[in-house]
């Protein structure tokens, strides 16, 4: 039989046929770990085969379908390389909050780098509009024109209050979505707004912190009236870069790439050679300086422990 993953637990994973029939899956043993350093092999997205023994309760996946591509992260289980997030996506939805809390730009940053690497679309969805003040709302216009000028699409929401939705749900319309961000930044209130009958946990802010607090614990994806699909992952602390090489990472960087092409050497890093265009570029500010040190930050990143 063939169904796609709409549901991982951990242990189980919960496949659904074309037919709409659910069913509680394992894989087993020796396809677990064979040629796949991941802490999830399989992820929700995936297309899969699997049986179902008369005489057992569960069923067994037994081969991945071929991805169209996926999302990946490093994993936070230094046993192993990565973690997939979710696999043959149309597009994902970064969520960011300028407060309450706080999403790092180097996050930001490393989460487009990988969905460019990976040619999965990136809408940043800025919630929580309701609750900041003018000196803060003055800093998300800025974000938002910086990522606008390099070309991604930005969307200020409110889930909690209904505001700026439409355009979004419009965008969900038969397309398979991720939603990603930190703890806190608004997407379990966000699929609620969407339809009010998923149950989705909602959770606090910390308020010593500034930190949301984990209610996703496990990958979910919902089914949406206008056949769309929303795929709810945990919300991540930051977010590890794997399987893009120190030679092409500023290819994922669009405006980096593009000044790339007149620096003096073929193979410049964009940190100490003469006749670096980038480094030009920044100086004049036509790459910004937070763009610039993201890039920086991930071409030096050799901390792991920072991303458990």
């Amino acid at each position: 039989m063939e169904g796609l993953v709409i549901k991982n637990t951990g242990s189980l994973y919960v496949v659904r046929t074309k037919e709409g029939t659910d069913y509680e899956c394992k894989i087993k043993g020796k396809f677990r770990i064979q040629n796949i350093r991941t802490t999830n092999p399989i992820a929700v997205g995936d297309e899969v085969i699997f049986t179902k023994p008369d005489s057992e309760p569960i069923a067994y996946i037994t081969e991945i379908k071929e991805r169209r591509n996926y999302i990946i992260r490093r994993s936070s289980n230094l046993s192993k390389e990565t973690h997939i997030l979710a696999a043959n996506l149309d597009q994902a939805f970064l969520f960011i909050t300028i407060n309450y809390p706080e999403t790092n730009l180097v996050f930001i940053d490393r989460f487009l780098t990988t969905a460019e690497a990976y040619h999965i679309p990136v809408i940043l969805v800025f919630n929580k509009i309701d609750c900041y003040n003018e000196e803060e709302t003055e800093y998300l216009d800025n974000v938002i024109n910086l990522y606008e000028t390099i070309g991604y699409k930005c969307y200020k929401i409110s889930a909690k209050n209904n505001i700026g939705l439409d355009p979004l749900i419009e965008a969900l319309k038969d397309k398979k979505t991720l939603l990603s961000g930190n703890s806190g930044v608004g997407k379990s209130t966000f699929i609620q707004a969407v339809n009010p009958n998923f149950k989705v946990k909602t959770g606090e802010i910390s308020m010593v912190h500034n930190k949301g607090m984990h209610t996703t614990t496990f990958s979910e994806m919902y089914i949406l009236d206008n056949g769309g699909y929303l795929i709810d992952t945990p919300g991540i602390k930051g977010f590890g870069i794997i399987d893009i090489s120190k030679e092409e990472l500023s290819h994922y960087f669009p405006e980096i790439f593009k000044f790339s092409k007149d620096c003096k050497f073929n193979n410049c890093t964009h940190i100490h050679e003469p006749g670096c265009a980038v480094k030009t570029a920044v100086e004049n500010q036509e790459i910004s300086q937070s763009r610039y040190f993201s890039y920086i930050n991930i071409l030096e990143d050799t901390d792991l422990g920072k991303y458990r």
